[in-house]
């Protein structure tokens, strides 16, 4: 729990700048955000595979196995194909930005393809930044050191917010300023390895236990594929909807991706290692109860919060109107993040056990079994798209359905495989998911009706302040009736966190 904490503060001071960030990149004119968040798909469509998940869900079980000689070797030589892979792909991606924009924009008439293809050039090294501290990220996670990734997140947003603050609002400083940061990113986490004397100054050779890592990604970069596919189909799909949109789309998910780093991601990442160590030594029954602990604590801080964002997405998107909006554009940004947020919000709940259940199968090495699940999850949610997201069904609301229906069915599929290759206590969970969700669900009526009191909804000229007033009141009030029900029934994680606070 106590690592558990150590991110979730981490994860909250970054994704709340995060979300200062976003306020600041909202000052911009629309067609510079919307040719923004094109480009930025592109270094992303990499950087699952080269930063973040692979490299730490395949290296840290592999490198925590080793003695510390070998354990630096690995890493030298890890670091030094990683050099050479970014350096190859960064240069693809600014030579051949045109046709990728294209490729990713279905409408050229909704988005400025001139700026996007100029912003892609720019923002294309931001995938090395991003390598090189998950490189560091997966030494100090392999050695529960968690406190200088938290401090790397919120370095990335202060000095992305410090240039976007004091630059002119033009498309080059927009994607400058997400470059610098990651830049300065890079540095703060790597800080803690070279005065450790661990930072893996990079060498071009072969180490035995790479080819280890190695197998471990590659299935992983079939799986990666099959998302990022999804991720340009979405682009796609909704770049063909009006100007304005896919940034009210960004907008939504700033907001998604805030509850699920918070409430979710940081309990399964601060978990990760010692279920690495259980499996290394062979204690199932201690890998499999912390994988039901971890499930626990990923339902029991995600499904209020989930269930707030669905009663309060206006208001929750109006913290990025700094001034009311005015032109078409800008009201057809609000709108559609707000619509998209009200259902996109459901499926933080079963993507944020997903991502948890992910990292049981790769510290097993079943990377096959999660290979076919995420990449049958990632088509389903594809064909669901092109069904809801229609005008005449959902609409822009269909993207949130989607995300949740296949959320429920991959995690049903996680779950069946790993409780028939280990054994799982299903019930233990189905009960503890009847007496939290149900509580969840009353949080957030309550919340509904304190924002219905305060104000009958926002229309396109709701604002920062009204905003605000609503998530603090009506979302406290939902918070205190969370936890009175949680302490009523007796949950076992409300008492674990209030005793850690305690202490």
């Amino acid at each position: 729990m106590k690592n558990t904490v150590i991110l979730m503060l981490g994860t909250l001071f970054s994704r709340v700048l995060g979300l200062v960030r976003q306020m600041v990149i909202n000052l911009f004119p629309v067609s510079v955000q919307d040719a923004f968040n094109v480009a930025s798909k592109v270094p992303n469509l990499f950087r699952e595979l080269l930063a973040e998940g692979a490299l730490v869900n395949s290296f840290i079980p592999v490198y925590q196995g080793l003695a510390e000689p070998e354990r630096k070797k690995l890493s030298e030589a890890f670091f030094g194909a990683l050099i050479a892979i970014n350096v190859f792909l960064v240069g693809l991606g600014i030579v051949f930005a045109r046709p990728i924009v294209h490729l990713l924009v279905a409408d050229g008439d909704n988005i400025n393809i001139d700026l996007a293809v100029q912003i892609t050039q720019l923002v294309m090294p931001f995938l090395m930044m991003m390598s090189f501290s998950a490189s560091s990220m997966g030494i100090l996670s392999a050695r529960e050191n968690f406190k200088a990734y938290s401090y790397a997140q919120v370095a990335f947003n202060v000095a992305s917010i410090l240039v976007l603050l004091v630059a002119p609002r033009t498309a080059f400083w927009l994607g400058f300023g997400w470059t610098f940061g990651g830049f300065v990113q890079f540095l703060v986490q790597s800080w803690p390895l070279f005065k450790m004397g661990l930072f893996p100054f990079p060498r071009l050779g072969w180490d035995p236990k790479l080819q280890t890592v190695l197998t471990r990604m590659a299935p992983f970069l079939i799986s990666t594929s099959a998302r990022q596919f999804l991720n340009l189909i979405v682009t796609r799909f909704i770049t063909a909807f009006s100007g304005g949109t896919i940034s009210g789309y960004q907008n939504a998910e700033v907001i998604f991706q805030l509850a699920l780093g918070l409430f979710a991601v940081s309990p399964a990442t601060a978990l990760y290692p010692r279920l690495a160590r259980h499996w290394n030594e062979q204690d199932q029954e201690g890998f499999t109860k912390l994988t039901v602990q971890g499930l626990r604590a990923v339902v029991f801080f995600a499904a209020p919060v989930s269930a707030l964002l669905v009663a309060l997405a206006p208001y929750a998107v109006s913290i990025f109107n700094l001034h009311l909006p005015t032109s078409p554009a800008e009201i057809q940004k609000f709108q559609a993040g707000s619509l998209i947020l009200s259902t996109w919000a459901l499926a933080i709940v079963p993507w944020g056990m997903i991502q948890f259940m992910a990292r049981t199968f790769f510290v097993r090495g079943r990377t096959l079994d999660s290979l076919l699940i995420t990449s049958g999850g990632a088509f389903l949610e594809v064909l669901l798209y092109s069904i809801l997201t229609r005008k005449d069904l959902l609409g822009l609301q269909g993207f949130g359905v989607s995300s949740f229906i296949s959320g429920l069915l991959v995690l049903g599929v996680q779950l069946f495989l790993y409780r028939r290759q280990l054994g799982f206590p299903l019930r233990e969970l189905l009960v503890f998911l009847v007496r939290v969700v149900p509580a969840a669900l009353l949080a957030g009526l309550a919340a509904w009706f304190v924002g219905q009191a305060m104000g009958a909804g926002l229309n396109h000229s709701g604002g920062i302040l009204q905003g605000l007033a609503v998530l603090v009141t009506a979302g406290g009030v939902g918070g205190v009736v969370y936890l009175l029900l949680a302490f009523l029934l007796k949950v076992r994680e409300l008492s674990s966190l209030l005793g850690r606070l305690r202490r």
